[in-house]
């Protein structure tokens, strides 16, 4: 087991599911282990559980609500605060709305909080993932990416609303957005990578109805536990054999190709202005001139 001791570790979505089972691992291997949840009763439940568990007293809280970009910023600002030198950042947090849901911002959330957010969050945390390298971004994708396009006509489901369709783009824009920001930063540095968790017995479905609740229940009797989905993402925060690998797009512990969409430079690049825009991303913050870095795959 590769330890951690010495390492900040932030994980959003921490307080179940997938989010937990990679706290609880990186808890287990002595690094300090930020959990952001939303929810304080539950984020603060999962904190005594997980220090209990690993005997790591190093387990920590952030709240916020990734729907709101104001929570984001200010999440930010915190982290950045306490926590100089962050040296992996998992970002998991996740949502997928039966009905069309929209943010205080006025964005429809599954798109919110799926790309925008972590798009946001990693934006703002550069310093002290910068200042903390060899540093980790890693980012909980899906394997539904490849049945997902970015609608720039309907990005927010105005025109029409479906909920996978919705979930499809996110993911999608998940894997656009590790390629795009990989091509962007110096691996030396900074290291950008996404995974497939596969499917895994969570709550995630819990907003669903109807037919789509009765389908989730029949698969998730054939769903990977949430250690079984974390392994990947724990691979990649930890294993020394990836401190240089960047771009890449993981499943099953190793490397995978992702859909022909999601290693398009030119859509990844629109992406990335037109995400820029939607959570006010000033030009200077933008990271160097793009580099012609081949997304690995």
């Amino acid at each position: 087991m590769n330890t951690m001791q010495g390492k900040v570790c932030v994980v959003t979505g921490a307080n179940s599911g997938i989010g937990k089972a990679i706290a609880l691992e990186l808890a287990r291997r002595q690094a300090q282990v930020v959990l952001v949840c939303r929810n304080e009763a539950q984020a603060v439940a999962t904190q005594q559980e997980l220090a209990t568990a690993t005997g790591n007293p190093c387990v920590e809280v952030q709240l916020a609500d990734l729907a709101v970009q104001a929570e984001v910023r200010g999440l930010a600002a915190a982290l950045a605060r306490r926590y100089p030198h962050i040296h992996v950042l998992v970002n998991n947090a996740g949502v997928q709305r039966y009905q069309r849901t929209l943010t205080p911002d006025g964005l429809e959330e599954t798109f919110a909080v799926n790309h925008l957010a972590p798009f946001l969050l990693t934006s703002l945390l550069l310093e002290p993932l910068h200042a903390a390298a060899p540093a980790r971004i890693i980012t909980t994708a899906s394997v539904v990416h490849r049945w997902g396009k970015i609608h720039f006509d309907d990005l927010h489901g105005e025109r029409s609303y479906n909920s996978n369709r919705a979930y499809y783009q996110s993911k999608l824009a998940n894997v656009l957005f590790t390629f795009e920001l990989a091509r962007r930063l110096d691996p030396a540095q900074v290291t950008v990578n996404c995974f497939a968790p596969g499917l895994v017995r969570t709550a995630f479905s819990r907003d669903f109805r109807g037919f789509y609740r009765l389908m989730a229940r029949l698969m998730l009797r054939f769903a990977k536990s949430p250690a079984q989905g974390a392994a990947t993402a724990i691979m990649l925060a930890c294993d020394p054999a990836l401190a240089d690998v960047t771009g890449g797009y993981f499943a099953n512990n190793r490397m995978a190709q992702a859909a022909p969409a999601a290693r398009d430079p030119a859509l990844a690049w629109r992406l990335w202005e037109v995400s820029a825009r939607l959570v006010g991303l000033p030009e200077e913050m933008h990271l160097p001139q793009r580099t012609q870095r081949t997304p690995r795959s």
